[in-house]
Parts: C-alpha cells; sequence; structure tokens
C-alpha cells in the first residue's frame, strides 16, 4: 500500500473509531468528513458502515494484540508489565474509543476479544500467585477493577497515558486510602 493510501487509511479507521464511539448511526459522510477524505474514497474502501466498523474492531484488536505482546505479561516482572500492559491500553481506547462490547454483534471480533481478556484474566491469576495483588479476591473481581480504572483514567486524562497509567496501576495495587 501507498504510503498516501496508508495515511487515509488510519484515517478513516481513526475518525472512524472516534465518531461511531460517540453515536454508533455515524454516517459515512461525517467520517470521510473527519477523516479529510472523500465519501467516495471511504465508500471504495469499505461496503458499508458496518463494514468500517468491523475494521475498525479488527484495527482496535490488532493494537491490543501489540500491547499484549509489548507487556509480555506472562516473562516481566509483574509490576513491569502490569505498568507497560495499562500504558499500551490507555493509549489504544484513546486512539480507537469505541466500545468493545458492540463486537457482540462480531462473531470473529468477539472471539478475538475474548481471548484478549482472557490473556489478561491469566496475568492477574499471576499476579495473585506471585502476591502483588491479593489472593482472596472473588474470582474476576481484580480483572473487573483493572477494567474499570482503565476505563476511568482514561477518560479523565486523555492526553497524559503515562500519568494515567501511573494512577491506575497506584490504585489497583495500593487502593483508594491513605496507606
Amino acid at each position: 500500500m501507498r504510503a498516501d493510501a496508508a495515511q487515509n487509511l488510519d484515517a478513516i479507521l481513526e475518525a472512524g473509531a472516534q465518531l461511531l464511539a460517540a453515536d454508533s448511526s455515524a454516517s459515512i459522510a461525517a467520517i470521510a468528513a473527519e477523516a479529510g477524505v472523500s465519501r467516495r474514497l471511504v465508500h471504495r474502501r469499505f461496503a458499508s458502515r458496518e463494514a468500517l466498523r468491523d475494521a475498525v474492531f479488527q484495527t482496535k484488536l490488532d493494537a491490543i494484540d501489540a500491547v499484549l505482546r509489548d507487556a509480555r505479561l506472562d516473562t516481566a516482572p509483574v509490576a513491569v508489565a502490569l505498568h507497560r500492559f495499562v500504558e499500551g491500553i490507555l493509549a489504544v481506547a484513546h486512539r480507537y474509543p469505541i466500545d468493545p462490547d458492540l463486537m457482540r454483534d462480531d462473531a470473529q471480533s468477539y472471539a478475538r476479544m475474548l481471548d484478549q481478556r482472557a490473556q489478561v484474566a491469566a496475568f492477574m491469576r499471576r499476579a495473585m500467585s506471585e502476591g502483588l495483588i491479593r489472593c482472596d479476591l472473588p474470582d474476576g473481581m481484580a480483572q473487573a477493577q483493572l477494567h474499570q480504572i482503565i476505563a476511568l483514567v482514561a477518560r479523565r486524562f486523555p492526553d497524559e497515558p503515562a500519568r494515567a497509567a501511573d494512577l491506575a496501576v497506584h490504585t489497583l495495587l495500593r487502593g483508594m486510602g491513605r496507606g
């Protein structure tokens, strides 16, 4: 793919993610305008808004796969892997804010998302077994808290991923108490 074509595709996918996150019925024309390309160009690449949405899902999932790989959840020291994961996921959430729960309508995307969540669940079990996170929590609670903390700091600090990651990790590991 030519460099300009790749840039246009990236712009379309990012604009699609932004606008579809705000309004799942955003038009191709609105997405094209936000991306700075013609509606015709978007239609040449994507047969429908649903096809564009599915491409946004795949792109977001590809980015999450890269974060999971780079964080080295199964080999890096747990605290290091946790911070890498959170900072990477915050960047993905900022770039592609489309709600992952919308992936339920696309079986392929949904299966990939569930696999990624399983990887994070395995990492959280590792963090518990290594004593970084309490092991007496109900099953899934630590992962659910991590997910909620990430969502909150992503909204609160959209342009400060390092600060947001520091706060998210500290809150997960130390709670909100003064100690």
